[in-house]
C-alpha cells in the first residue's frame, strides 16, 4: 500500500512553544545517536497551540531547518501537523511532511447502515476468533462484535480517509507521514477494536504509519501515568500484535506503528513499552509534546534574578488564570486546586525550591505535579509577554538548553529506546 516517505522505527515528537529549543532538542536525538540508536525528531505543534502563541506553522519547519544546520544533523527529522481536521489542515500544507489526522469528534458518530453491513461482509476474517503470533490467548471477536465496532469508529475513519485524501490531492502521494488519531476519547480502544479500526483504515486506502488509540489509565499532561502498570503492559502488547498482524492480513505499510499521546513523563510504563518493542522487534512513536516549555521554565528558574522573577510571574498569572487555562485540557489534567501552593508563597522561593516543585522527580519531596500540571498548560501567559519572555529564553539560554536537553534523554529516550535502560 505505501511507497514514499517513510518514518523510522523509534521516533519521539518534540513540542517546542515557543521556537526557541530545537536545537537542545535535536542534541538529544544526537547523544542516542552517538550510541548506536536512532531516534527520529518529529516536530510537533497544533493548530490550537499556533493560535494561542500566534504563531504560524512555518516557524516549525524554519527553526527545525536551522536546529539541523547548526548541529549538522544528517539524519531524518519532520514537522507534524498535529491534530488537524479539514477545518484546519490546510495552513499546514506547505511546512509539515507529517499529518497527524484527529478524528477523535467523529468517534460515536453512526456511519451509514449500509457501509456498517458492507464493512462485516468484506471482513469475515473478523467475525471468528483472531489468533495472533506472540498473543497466548485469540482475541475474542464475533460478527455481532465487528459490528458493534464497525458502529462506533467507522464514521471516524471515514473522515480520516476524507482528510487523507485531501492532503493528498494538495501534496502529492507519499510525500507524507500520515498518523491516525483515535486518543482523544472517553473510552479506550481494546486491542481487537484496533485491529477492526486498523482493517477500516486498510479500506479507507490510507497509508497510516503510525497510529495513535486510547489506552487505559490516564494520560495527563507532564506527570506519571494513572493506572495500573500491569494492565498497561497486557495492552500495548495487544496493540503491538494487532498492527503486526493487520501489517500481514490488510497490506498497511510496514513500518505501521503505535503512537503513545501525552507519552512525556509516562515514566511508570516506559519499562512496558521498553520490553514489548523489544520482544515483538516494533517500533513506537512516543509525543512528548509541552515538557519543553516546562524545561524552558526551569532553566529560567534556576537561573536566578529576572529569570527566576520571570518563573514566580508566570506561575502567579497562570494560577490567577487557571480555570481558564485548564478548561481546554480539562480531559488531561487533574489538579487539585487545594494543593497549589498559594501565590505569596511562591513570590519568596529560592530558584532551588522553584525547580524542585517544577521538576518531575518523584524522589523529591518538594516536587508538585499540580503545580507542573498548572504550569504545563500556562504557557498562554508566557506568550502574553511577548518579547520580554523570549529575549530570557535567548540571554539564559544555556541553562535553558542544558534542562531541555537533559530531560528529553536522560527521562525519556534512555529508558525507552537504549539497550539495558
Amino acid at each position: 500500500m505505501h511507497d514514499g516517505l517513510t518514518i523510522g522505527k523509534y521516533s519521539i515528537g518534540v513540542g517546542d512553544r515557543f521556537a526557541h529549543q530545537a536545537a537542545a532538542q535535536l542534541r538529544a536525538c544526537a547523544m542516542a545517536a552517538e550510541r548506536g540508536v536512532d531516534v527520529v525528531p518529529v516536530w510537533n505543534k497544533s493548530n490550537r497551540e499556533h493560535l494561542i502563541v500566534g504563531s504560524e506553522p512555518s516557524s516549525v519547519r524554519a527553526a527545525a531547518r536551522a536546529a539541523v544546520e547548526r548541529l549538522g544533523w544528517t539524519a531524518a527529522y519532520h514537522v507534524d501537523a498535529d491534530h488537524i481536521n479539514l477545518a484546519t489542515v490546510d495552513r499546514f500544507l506547505e511546512s509539515s511532511d507529517f499529518f497527524t489526522l484527529d478524528v477523535a469528534d467523529w468517534i460515536g458518530k453512526s456511519a451509514a447502515p449500509a457501509a456498517v453491513d458492507a464493512f462485516v461482509s468484506r471482513h469475515p476474517e473478523l467475525c471468528r476468533n483472531v489468533s495472533i503470533p506472540g498473543i497466548a490467548a485469540p482475541f475474542p471477536i464475533d460478527g455481532a462484535f465487528v459490528r458493534k465496532v464497525a458502529s462506533q469508529y467507522l464514521r471516524a475513519v471515514e473522515e480520516a480517509g476524507e482528510i487523507y485524501r485531501h492532503i493528498e490531492k494538495l501534496k502529492g502521494k507519499g510525500q507524507f507521514i500520515t498518523e491516525v488519531s483515535m486518543d482523544e476519547t472517553a473510552e479506550p480502544q481494546t486491542p481487537p477494536e484496533l485491529l477492526i479500526i486498523l482493517a477500516a483504515i486498510a479500506d479507507q486506502g490510507i497509508p497510516a504509519q503510525t497510529i495513535a488509540p486510547k489506552f487505559t489509565g490516564r494520560f495527563n499532561k507532564g506527570v506519571d501515568y494513572v493506572g495500573d502498570p500491569e494492565v498497561f503492559r497486557r495492552e500495548f502488547a495487544g496493540d503491538v500484535a494487532a498492527v503486526a498482524f493487520a501489517i500481514r492480513e490488510y497490506g498497511l505499510p510496514a513500518n505501521l506503528k503505535l503512537s503513545v499521546h501525552s507519552g512525556s513523563d509516562k515514566f511508570s510504563i516506559y519499562r512496558a513499552i521498553h520490553d514489548t518493542l523489544r520482544k515483538f522487534d516494533a517500533g513506537v512513536h512516543v509525543k512528548t509534546a509541552g515538557t519543553t516549555w516546562l524545561e524552558e521554565i526551569a532553566g529560567l528558574a534556576e537561573s536566578g534574578g529576572e529569570g527566576l522573577e520571570a518563573a514566580r510571574e508566570i506561575y502567579a498569572e497562570a494560577y490567577a488564570a487557571r480555570k481558564a487555562l485548564c478548561a481546554p485540557y480539562a480531559s488531561v489534567i487533574d489538579i487539585d486546586p487545594a494543593a497549589l501552593p498559594p501565590v505569596e508563597e511562591v513570590r519568596h522561593w529560592s530558584s532551588e525550591r522553584f525547580v524542585a516543585a517544577l521538576r518531575h522527580d518523584r524522589a523529591c519531596p518538594n516536587f508538585n505535579p499540580d503545580l507542573r500540571q498548572l504550569l504545563h498548560v500556562g504557557y498562554k501567559v508566557a506568550a502574553h509577554m511577548g518579547a520580554r519572555y523570549l529575549d530570557l529564553l535567548v540571554k539564559f539560554e544555556d541553562a535553558v538548553a542544558r534542562n531541555v536537553t537533559a530531560n528529553i534523554f536522560e527521562r525519556h529516550i534512555r529508558p525507552l529506546f537504549l539497550p539495558g535502560a
